[in-house]
């Protein structure tokens, strides 16, 4: 929803309209008689004379309007609109008006143009490929399609991806960009060959034909009015985007037509009589034929108001907890600080800021928070106090008090922590170290010097010892990162990190329990490996600092029972003597008291504290947070087997391990209070209190209601971005990008968005700047209103009767049934009795009906039979595995007939676990026989597999295990040992660049296809504190000896062979043809 559906808070002022000068105008389009120019501004559509002046309102809903194009006769305006959660199109009169929509899927559908008799509006969208088509099934893959201007059935134009499409005056021909895979269509100055190219397409022949060709960004042709010249935008000559063009019969006389600098113009459109116009710096201009650019000036009558909006949380909190005595909680959400009663619903709002809060603590005494604030660019540490005695905890009280610790415009200082004590606050200082504040004093030591963590994202896990003397810590013991081991330190500060672990596993979580003797961590040691840098299974363990926590642990339970009695029976003689020395009641109340206060000192002792480290679960899993009993007897873990997380409960002296409670949680930690009587699920989708004595559940409701300042908070996430680009972008010179001028450039845009997306967009166009991969905004809003459903049938795109005709039935879909009579040729005459006529957008009928009982009429036109069905439509989600399953065995079918049976066929989905068991179970196991493999890595976007797919396809026989002198295997049995060939494209992404550059670099076969962009770093995707909002981080690079980097290094195959777009969508796929025929000519040598 466009404006987030904020409530406006006007105050008592009175309303006033005013004029501003608007930046940030988009989508700009001049109209054909070139005498005004809609654009976009603050989600709305606009339109202002050509010459500039007061625009006038199109739009006015709450919904986002974006991609105006004007009628051949600039009578209609047809749009973008997500009224209905997503984008469909609209059309309404150019004056303005009631819109009509004309689009129904659920599928997001941008207009492109109208034809030139302006009776079909063309738009892009991903629905349906054609039935034949070879294409890789990908929603980042759009198709062409057109709809009737007064609405109608949807026609597809074409099944490949074309873009920003403009028509010869014929109709004839039209010109397009193309598509070619996933990167952020916002990113700039990068030569590869995912970028983006011009083409024309004969409508008559069929023909498309490349007119740029050209390793850089070419798009958004716009016709000249006599049809001998086309006009780009393209990044040529090492610039930003300008304005280019040339003869239409001529297209390598490339000729300059602007010449702007640092950044892109944007939204090129021409008018009837040859004027130009388009964006530039978020201003509008317009160039005649022969002149120069003018830049309009333009005005704009708002009566805008700041965005505050009341929002309001039962759930969704980002981070958890709980007060020593058990009786609060504090929490963060939407980057504020919040703290609920764990008995009532009473909330409190702690902090009253756009910036974000982490890194929540509590004193010991129950009435002190500390966490940290970004305020005004930078972390620093922060202290709540209830002020009032009177108030007896934060959801109740009526006065806080805030204050700053150690406060500093550039030394970050995250994640406290308060001692057992509370005099002193552990703290994260500058990403790395651990540093420990003495609040009395405020004097300031470093426990670790940063030197074992190498992750930017802002902190590690570490704990307090009971007694204060210690700090457990997760770091990287051995430069292996990210594999990180469990760490003991001096809380002095005073001695280095030994390191408890010393495993080339990861380990994580670390905690004190059982009295400070033993730290409890979670390790993948004996997990089922995942085949990719994380998803690996856990189990609970236990270090224990001093023999005795460990004999004591051993002991059957006979004998730690015949301990705890003797143990209880030394401490009654020792009161019973100390009772005598004493003065009876008053001092030995007191002693009790001072007993009870006192921490015992925990005893380290360091010699074979490897043979001490012990496994507590006896299955491994997908563990959340452990912890264990005050009395040490029984631990506590979330693990996910089927869906969400569960409650798992392990005796650990009798070794039983039982499920608890059924909840299937999203994250969640666990903490208990002081005493050890109840333990909190603190968790995003709930807050759970279990009592220890009886394991019941009881719900921790809450309400957080707060005000927020959209505009502030957007100012925030800004800054927020700005900051961690800056500490965290891979290379230290930020690809020679002047970080604080084009932060500045795009940071005057923020009082000109007042949504999401332009946000997003926003976000995309200023870290496009840095020419990376993994970069850019994203915004997801809310669910659709209308997700069109599926009935798992490919319908024929050519047919105009009544009806719809099926051209396939896709296996495993809702009518792949023994029962059913349906197949090819069969026509759907009717959906739950609606009649579909010629003219129908039958879409309407899908819309809402997923996993919901649908009957459907049928006609065979063969024998003239017609009957009924009933079905359950399934959604675009599961229609989407069902098709890249169908893509894979039309593949692996086409290689085994293309190679008369000698070849297999395998595709590598994503750099993940679960891709590679499927290709390691299917090279050895059914294609184990095959005297080659087909390696097929196109449209993967990513993982990290390329360590584990050099191996496997890294295989030489050395030699075969014979039974009786019957060969029965050869080795090595877990690696591909014969021949292989590997396939990539332009749309390998990320670790898919990574993989085919290590298979190619150890010539380990030979590459085919097209060469893939230099994409081959790491990336944090970070959600911003309004969680609907998202961007990228490449945080790690990948060297190589010469001291370069692979990202922006374009991977050359050995073979280069494209798919055009002619024949792909005809199934042919040529790429994998050449593949297999170089294969077997490596074969036959």
């Amino acid at each position: 929803m466009k404006k987030i559906l904020a409530i406006i808070t006007l105050g008592f002022t009175t309303m006033t309209a005013y004029a501003i000068t608007p930046l940030w105008m988009r989508d700009v389009r001049i109209s054909p008689n070139g005498t005004e120019i809609a654009f976009c501004y603050k989600g709305d559509i606009y339109k202002v004379p050509a010459t500039g002046g007061t625009a006038i309102q199109l739009t006015t809903q709450d919904s986002y309007e974006c991609t105006p194009i004007w009628s051949p006769d600039g009578k209609q305006i047809a749009f973008a609109s997500d009224r209905y959660g997503n984008f469909d199109i609209f059309m309404m009169p150019s004056g303005g008006g009631n819109a009509q929509r004309l689009t129904t899927h659920s599928a997001n559908e941008l207009p492109s143009a109208f034809t030139p008799d302006g009776k079909q509006v063309l738009f892009s969208a991903s629905i349906q490929d054609p039935a034949s088509s070879a294409l890789f099934p990908t929603g980042a893959m759009t198709e062409l399609y057109k709809v009737p201007s007064t609405g109608g059935r949807t026609e597809q134009v074409l099944g490949t991806p074309a873009e920003s499409v403009c028509f010869d005056k014929s109709g004839d021909k039209f010109y397009y960009q193309d598509r070619k895979g996933f990167e952020d269509e916002w990113r700039k100055h990068h030569t590869s060959s995912i970028t983006r190219d011009v083409w024309m397409y004969d409508i008559q022949t069929g023909k498309h034909t490349n007119l740029t060709q050209r390793e850089g960004e070419d798009r958004n042709p716009v016709l000249s009015p006599d049809g001998q010249a086309l006009f780009f935008l393209s990044e040529r000559n090492g610039g930003t985007f300008n304005v280019y063009s040339f003869p239409v019969s001529q297209p390598q006389s490339i000729k300059e037509v602007t010449s702007f600098k640092t950044h892109p113009v944007r939204f090129l459109s021409i008018s009837d009589d040859g004027t130009l116009c388009y964006g530039y710096d978020g201003e509008i201009y317009t160039q005649q034929p022969g002149s120069s650019p003018q830049k309009l000036n333009i005005e704009i009558v708002r009566d805008d108001q700041p965005q505050m909006a009341n929002l309001d949380f039962s759930t969704g909190a980002t981070s958890a907890t709980v007060s020593p005595d058990g009786k609060q909680v504090a929490f963060i959400v939407r980057g504020e600080v919040f703290v609920t009663s764990t008995d009532y619903t009473t909330t409190k709002q702690i902090t009253h800021t756009a910036s974000r809060e982490a890194g929540l603590t509590f004193a010991p005494d129950n009435r002190t928070l500390a966490y940290a604030s970004e305020r005004d660019g930078n972390w620093q540490l922060y202290l709540a106090k209830i002020a009032r005695k009177e108030d007896l905890n934060f959801p109740n009280a009526t006065l806080i008090k805030e204050e700053v610790l150690l406060p500093s415009t550039t030394v970050e200082r995250t994640y406290p922590q308060f001692s057992p004590d509370g005099k002193e606050l552990a703290f994260i200082e500058d990403r790395n170290r651990l540093m420990v504040l003495n609040l009395d004093t405020k004097k300031v030591r470093q426990v670790t010097d940063g030197s074992t963590w190498y992750s930017t994202g802002g902190g590690f896990d570490y704990s307090w010892s009971p007694d204060g003397k210690w700090f457990t810590l997760e770091f990287i013991g051995n430069r292996h990162d990210p594999y990180s081991d469990i760490g003991l330190v001096s809380a002095q500060g005073d001695s280095p990190i030994v390191n408890l672990t010393n495993s080339g596993y990861t380990s994580g979580s670390p905690r004190f329990v059982l009295d400070g003797n033993a730290i409890l961590f979670t390790t993948e040691r004996y997990g089922m490996r995942a085949h990719a840098s994380w998803g690996s299974q856990d189990d609970a363990m236990l270090v224990f600092l001093n023999q005795d926590a460990y004999d004591k642990f051993c002991l059957s339970k006979e004998d730690y029972e015949l301990r705890k009695e003797l143990e209880a029976e030394q401490k009654k003689a020792k009161e019973k003597t100390g009772d005598k020395a004493k003065d009876k009641k008053k001092d030995n109340k007191k002693e009790k008291e001072d007993d009870a206060a006192k921490v015992k000192d925990i005893v380290v002792d360091l010699k074979n504290i490897e043979d001490r480290i012990v496994r507590l679960t006896p299955n491994s899993s997908n563990m959340g947070s452990t912890i264990i009993s005050k009395d040490g007897e029984t631990l506590y873990y979330l693990a996910a087997f089927e869906g969400g997380f569960d409650m798992w409960k392990m005796n650990l002296r009798k070794k039983e391990t039982k499920l608890l409670h059924k909840m299937d949680a999203g994250w969640a930690t666990m903490e208990m209070d002081k005493d050890g009587k109840n333990l909190f699920l603190l968790g995003g989708r709930s807050m759970q209190k279990m009592d220890m004595n009886s394991n019941e559940l009881k719900p921790i409701r809450y309400r957080a209601a707060m005000k927020m300042d959209l505009g502030a908070e957007r100012e925030y996430m800004f800054n927020h971005v700005y900051k961690q680009q800056q500490k965290r972008f891979y290379n230290t010179n930020m690809h020679g990008v002047d970080w604080d001028s084009m932060s500045d450039a795009y940071r005057k845009f923020l009082p000109h968005i007042n949504n999401n997306y332009d946000f997003a967009e926003l976000l995309s166009e200023w870290l496009g700047e840095l020419n990376v991969s993994h970069t850019g905004g994203r915004f997801y809003p809310g669910g659709q209103s209308e997700p069109t459903a599926s009935l798992g049938l490919l319908f024929d795109w050519n047919f105009n009767g009544k009806g719809m005709l099926i051209s396939e039935v896709i296996e495993k879909g809702p009518f792949d049934k023994a029962s059913t009579k349906i197949k090819s040729g069969v026509v759907i005459e009717k959906i739950d009795g609606t009649e579909i006529t010629p003219e129908m957008d039958y879409y309407t009928l899908l819309n809402n009906k997923a996993r919901k009982k649908t009957l459907v009429s049928l006609y065979n036109p063969q024998t003239g039979e017609r009957w009924e069905e009933v079905t359950i439509p399934i959604s675009n989600g599961a229609l989407s595995d069902l098709l890249y399953t169908r893509w894979v065995k039309q593949r692996a079918a086409d290689v085994d007939k293309w190679s008369g049976g000698r070849l297999g066929y395998v595709h590598i989905e994503s750099m993940g676990d679960n891709s590679f068991r499927s290709v390691y179970s299917d090279i050895l196991g059914k294609y184990n026989n095959r005297e080659g493999i087909v390696i097929d890595t196109r449209f993967n976007g990513g993982g990290r597999l390329h360590e584990d797919i050099e191996i496997l396809f890294s295989g030489k026989k050395y030699f075969t295990q014979v039974v009786r002198g019957r060969e029965a295997c050869d080795m090595p049995s877990r690696r591909w040992n014969k021949p292989s060939i590997m396939l990539t494209c332009e749309a390998n992404y990320s670790n898919a660049h990574g993989t085919p550059w290590v298979y190619s670099h150890r010539k380990l076969g030979k590459l085919v296809g097209m060469p893939v962009p230099g994409t081959m770093t790491s990336v944090s995707w970070e959600t911003l504190q309004d969680p609907s909002l998202i961007f990228g981080i490449p945080v790690i690079g990948y060297r190589l000896p010469d001291g370069s980097y692979l990202e922006n290094s374009q991977l050359e195959p050995d073979i280069k062979v494209t798919n055009s777009p002619e024949t792909i969508v005809k199934g042919e796929d040529t790429q994998l043809k050449t593949a297999v025929e170089e294969l077997l000519k490596e074969l036959d040598k």
